[in-house]
């Protein structure tokens, strides 16, 4: 399997990626350290348009004439992806997985093959010779930097369950964790458009999923920022529940919005927050509970328990009602809060705080779930 890989990406080097390695040796010497580098967040990305510029540099056409939604050396960085999505299939990773390369190599060089990085970081993924990933040269080589980024990854238990930036993570051990899911939908149409032009390559049951265009909190006015300082217990100007939002979301947010104001109780119930008794007051997690109770849908009690209700979804995907976590790990995260869309949450902080909303930008998520 290794050797078919490896024949894989010499057959698609050749001649595009060839002369793309020859561009990227003369050009990372001006390309800026992956770490340093601020991301664009793209969450509406037109799957169409990037298929079809795509299609025409994989078919010889000069990059340099070319736009690609969200690659600025696109003449270096497809063929880069290409060889990513080639290893991917060869090895018979899932879908997903090709994904789940291509955010990261986005995030860490910008799908360039760097030959510097953080400390002895190198190459596509900005992998280490010190941490056991290859010698220099190999990380060098993209076949081989995106043959054990998937080895890596398919050893990671329950990845195909994680979002793309837990999977993401779980490999690369990153100082910001939460930093590959803005090149999630990016990601997604390059994998699309490229897996089509191998043969077999768009069979994939997950193949042919439109990137989503949910609002996410990537860009501003989409991460809460648009609204400004918002008071606490308060409803910021000019937020209204997104008219698509599903009816029991609806109904679970505007619940929730009824207790705003009222303190935080550790270990409260939160079936009477407005009363005397501070045990009838929301802590996190009872806040979720209730507000859902209220909608028809059954939660259990704990932080530690809802992590695990619903289904997964990505930062990328977040809807109105989704349940985000943050504090601890994302095995075990010790706060929740609910989307409200717009970039905002819903929440109940902390002792002496009372419930608030606050802006999508001031979380660290390390999970999401959907309970509808």
């Amino acid at each position: 399997m290794k050797a078919l890989a490896a024949g894989i990406g010499i057959v698609f080097l050749s001649p595009i990626l060839i002369a793309g390695t020859g561009m990227m040796l003369a050009s990372s010497a001006d390309a800026v350290q992956s770490n340093g580098l601020g991301g664009s967040c793209l969450t509406d990305i037109d799957a169409g348009k990037v298929a079809e510029q795509v299609g025409k540099i994989l078919d010889g056409a000069s990059g340099k004439d070319i736009h690609v939604e969200g690659l600025d050396l696109p003449a270096e960085q497809v063929p880069n992806a290409q060889t990513i999505v080639a290893a991917g299939l060869s090895l018979d990773v899932p879908t997903k997985g090709q994904i789940i390369a291509l955010a990261t190599a986005m995030q860490e060089s910008r799908l360039r093959n760097l030959n510097y990085g953080d400390r002895d970081s190198l190459g596509l993924f900005q992998q280490r010779p010190s941490q056991g990933w290859g010698s220099a040269q190999q990380i060098r080589d993209p076949v081989y930097a995106s043959e054990q980024f998937y080895t890596h990854l398919l050893k990671v238990s329950g990845w195909q369950q994680m979002t793309v930036t837990q999977a993401a993570q779980a490999v690369q051990k990153s100082g910001l964790p939460d930093a590959y899911a803005q090149w999630e939908n990016l990601a997604t149409a390059l994998q699309d458009a490229i897996a089509k032009t191998f043969p077999g390559g768009g069979k994939d049951s997950d193949q042919g999923k439109k990137p989503s265009t949910s609002t996410t909190g990537c860009a501003p006015g989409q991460d809460g920022s648009g609204f400004g300082r918002i008071p606490e217990g308060s409803v910021p100007k000019g937020y209204a529940i997104p008219k698509d939002a599903d009816p029991k979301a609806r109904k679970a947010i505007e619940w929730a919005m009824y207790q705003l104001g009222t303190l935080y109780q550790w270990g409260g119930s939160c079936t009477n927050s407005h009363g005397p008794d501070p045990m009838g007051r929301c802590d996190c997690s009872s806040l979720m509970q209730q507000a859902y109770s209220h909608a028809g849908v059954a939660l259990t009690r704990t932080t530690y328990t809802q992590v695990n209700e619903g289904k997964v979804v990505s930062r990328a995907q977040l809807r109105p009602g989704d349940l985000i976590f943050s504090r601890g790990t994302a095995a075990r995260p010790e706060h929740v809060g609910m989307y409200m869309g717009e970039g905002l949450v819903i929440e109940a902080p902390r002792t002496t705080k009372p419930v608030r909303i606050t802006p999508i930008s001031n979380w660290t998520i390390l999970a999401a779930r959907r309970v509808l």
